[in-house]
This record gives C-alpha cells, structure tokens and sequence, in this order.
C-alpha cells in the first residue's frame, strides 16, 4: 500500500473506461475514497459500484467543487485523466482544434484554477496530468492532438517548477499505446505507431503509483520513450527525418 493515498480524497476525470478506470480501480484499491467522473453517467456509476466510489458525471472542465462536496469538503489528488483524441492536419476544422484545446488542456488550467487556494494554503495537494508521450514528442496523423497534449505537458510542468516548494506534487503520465477505445480509434496510423507496443490501462496505473512513491514528475509507462525523448533534443534533425520516414510509410499503407 502507498501510504501517502490512503484515505485521501481523489478525483479522477475520463474515468468510465481506459486508463481513467484503471486510475480509479488502483486508487481506490490503495485506501483513497475516489470521485469518478465522467461525461458518459452510466459508466461513470458503474465504475463507481465497481469500487465503492461516488459518481459525479459530467464536464470535467466543471466537477472541482461538485466532487469537493462529495468528498467531505477536501480533494486531496486530482487526476485530469479526461481526453479527446483529435486527429487531423493544419487542415482540420476551427471546431476540431477548439475541442482539443479545451479538453485537452484548459481543462488541465480550469481545475488547478479551482485547487490550487486550498492546496497552497495548507501546503499539501497532488496533481496527476494525463498527457500522452505524443506530448514529449508527436504523433503522425494528429495535429490537434499532438500540440495540445504537449501544451498539457507544459502546463504541468509549470505548476512542478512554480509550486514544487510550497508542497504541489505534480505527476505526467506519458504512456505510448495503451489498449482503450481511443487507441482503437487512432485507425492506421495507430496501427503502424502505437499497436506494437501497447500496454494495458493497468500498466499505466502501476507506472503511475511507481513514481508517487518514488515522488518523480515524469511517469513513463513505455520506458524506451526517455530514448525518443533524448534524441529528439539532441538530434532534432536526424529524429525528424525518422519521423518523416513513419510518416511516408504510413501514407503508403493507406
């Protein structure tokens, strides 16, 4: 057990399937009590049975203060799980990258907006950032996707560097494929990318609860991306024409 959950008062958005269920099944395992949050209610609820957790659905954007309530009054982890996968080019619609932006990373802002008076002021809160390796370095085929996930990435980050000494833990996941519906619908180019390597929701919950208790920031499910991640900063040119040779063999595969 990693003592520093038990008991504690958890939230965790995105939560009715993939790697936010297995977030919530681990936390929940640990001792926390666990908020489980959702747009879709019924999967949102079952979840919750599942683990003797309290539903509140909804926009993830808008569920502090409701799941502030549920738990007493006090959100001790929150975990902005919460994603939408959006793939596309420069191309793709005004709609499709405001979506992305918004989930993807304003929700990240609007709740740590909502967290962050408490949790400065008695010196003690933990956030755990959902970001996607593509935040460390990019995905084919997903613009949208990509830019937003590393402004998440940034934005966790930030709040590490700023807050750190005031008692703010700050954790980002960055897995490569991990077997959900949104991989399923990543089509091709997740085929090509993400399938050969994918991992279950509940590897990333281990990778997760490995770094709390080791207290690192950067959680990587897929221990090869800290290669990726080295030679995209040391070689960005030679890793781009890498890149680019995914990407033209992705074209000709479609």
């Amino acid at each position: 057990m990693v003592e520093a959950v038990q008991g504690a008062g958890v939230v965790v958005t995105g939560a009715g399937g993939g790697i936010g269920a297995a977030l919530a099944r681990r936390f929940a395992a640990e001792g926390s009590r666990v908020v489980v949050n959702d747009l879709d209610a019924e999967r949102a609820k079952a979840v919750a049975a599942e683990i003797g957790g309290i539903p509140v659905p909804g926009d993830a954007s808008a569920v502090v203060e409701e799941a502030r309530a549920a738990l007493g009054g006090t959100v001790d982890v929150y975990c902005a799980n919460a994603g939408v996968g959006s793939g596309g080019s420069e191309a793709a619609g005004e709609e499709v990258w405001a979506q992305a932006w918004d989930v993807n990373v304003m929700a990240h802002v609007r709740a740590a907006q909502a967290l962050l008076p408490a949790w400065l002021e008695r010196g003690a809160g933990r956030f755990v950032s959902t970001v996607s390796a593509a935040g460390l370095l990019t995905m084919i085929g997903a613009a949208p996707y990509s830019v937003t996930k590393h402004g998440a990435y940034a934005f966790a980050e930030w709040l590490s560097l700023t807050y750190r000494h005031r008692g703010l833990k700050v954790h980002a996941i960055c897995p490569q494929g991990v077997r959900t519906d949104m991989l399923a619908a990543t089509g091709s180019a997740g085929d090509i990318v993400l399938k050969p390597t994918a991992i279950e929701p509940e590897d990333v919950a281990d990778a997760l609860f490995r770094g709390i208790q080791e207290d690192r920031f950067l959680v990587l499910p897929h221990p090869e991306v800290a290669g990726y991640y080295r030679a995209r900063a040391e070689e960005p040119d030679r890793w781009l024409a890498g890149m680019n040779h995914i990407q033209r063999t992705w074209e000709e595969a479609r």
